[in-house]
């Protein structure tokens, strides 16, 4: 996905450093993402989240807050939310980890045009932080607090800052979709926190669990299965003249940019990723390029079939099409006119259920090889390709 580096300012001065992470196309929607407590913008959940929705079509801004200060973050999250108004379009979606989720429950009733609030692994009262802190030593200023084992310096107000938060009636106000992402293996915020979440808010509202996650998703399969859920569950909620992508002619496919092979196809208002294996060097991240293929032919020959038979009006109540691709030895296929070297063989083998009888098999049989792609597959195929 492409990736802009920027800074904005935010509300007392100080130049925010953020990134600005956009679909391939122009973006149907914006979201903003607040990073955890320790964490920054180039936390693993916060650039998985950035990368689902830009295969959904929706930008992301993420960046460092200026301060530990709770109420800071919340002035962070508007100054974010400002730019992206003034300069791009205002965010439709809010995100957060950990103290982040916090920071966008609190704040989501303050930006008008936010129509989806998502939190991962976040605590229900800000001042659960104050249970994770034990403090080393106290300067004339400042607090050094030792929080898992990693050193940092706040003001002595930063308690008096958390305490001073209504989290019950924020989240009964917010009148906003929810989403609580929270795994009950967490060690730092406890599950407990996502009950409280999920009570205190009104509906529509939805619990999903990270089961095997731990607090900051350092595991990228978990991080990738919070943002993809993530991503699906808030497009629901776009604006509805935002639900369509820019019609692209035809399907188009561009790099992803992540990973050496990930691409991201487009197919009319349709988004979806294709990569190679880790064998290979990719990141699995999506179906290979032979996969579409055979999913292509796989689907033309399920859909083939199924008209036929709705046609006939015979009993067919599934089919199930397996395909495998594969380079065999010429000499090994009779029926084929190549006769050295490897040809591809493509096995194609249909389940069909129903009370059909052995005529009705046999016929849908023989539709299956009449399906377009079928077809394409054994014509004479003219590939003109041209720099654009």
């Amino acid at each position: 996905m492409p990736t802009e580096t920027i800074r904005f300012p935010g509300t007392h001065g100080a130049q925010i450093a953020a990134r600005l992470d956009t679909p391939v196309d122009a973006p149907r929607a914006y979201a903003l993402f607040a990073h955890c407590f320790t964490c920054s913008k180039d936390s693993k959940a916060a650039a998985y989240v950035a990368q689902a929705l830009a295969d959904q079509g929706v930008a992301t801004l993420r960046f460092d807050f200026s301060s530990l200060e709770f109420s800071v973050n919340l002035e962070d999250l508007l100054a974010a939310a400002a730019w992206l108004r003034a300069q791009r379009a205002a965010p439709q979606i809010l995100a957060g980890h950990s103290l982040g989720g916090a920071a966008v429950l609190a704040v989501a009733a303050r930006i008008p045009e936010v129509r989806a609030v998502a939190t991962l692994g976040a605590p229900f009262d800000p001042s659960h932080v104050t249970h994770l802190v034990s403090v080393a030593k106290e300067t004339d200023a400042n607090l050094q607090v030792s929080i898992a084992g990693r050193q940092f310096q706040v003001a002595k107000s930063f308690f008096d800052d958390l305490a001073g938060q209504n989290a019950a009636a924020t989240i009964a106000a917010l009148r906003k979709p929810l989403l609580v992402f929270h795994s009950p293996r967490d060690t730092i915020v406890d599950i407990e926190n996502a009950s409280k979440i999920f009570l205190a808010a009104k509906h529509p509202k939805n619990f999903v669990s990270l089961d095997r996650a731990d607090h900051l998703l350092t595991q990228k399969d978990d991080a990738r299965y919070a943002a993809t859920v993530l991503a699906a569950w808030a497009s629901r909620y776009l604006e509805p003249e935002a639900q369509v992508h820019a019609a692209v002619p035809g399907v188009r496919v561009a790099e992803a940019g992540e990973g050496r092979f990930a691409q991201l196809v487009t197919a009319g208002k349709h988004r979806f990723r294709a990569d190679e294996p880790a064998s290979v060097g990719g990141d699995d991240s999506g179906p290979g390029p032979y996969d579409l293929l055979l999913a292509g032919l796989g689907a033309c020959t399920s859909m083939t079939v199924r008209m036929y038979a709705e046609q006939k009006k015979w009993p067919l109540e599934r089919v199930t099409v397996d395909l495998k691709h594969d380079k065999v030895h010429a000499s090994d296929c009779a029926d084929c006119e190549t006769r050295e070297g490897k040809i591809d063989k493509i096995e194609r083998v249909l389940t069909l259920e129903g009370n059909l009888d052995e005529a009705q098999r046999a016929r849908l049989l023989e539709i299956a090889n009449k399906c377009p792609v079928h077809r394409t597959l054994h014509a004479e195929v003219w590939i003109p390709t041209r720099l654009a």
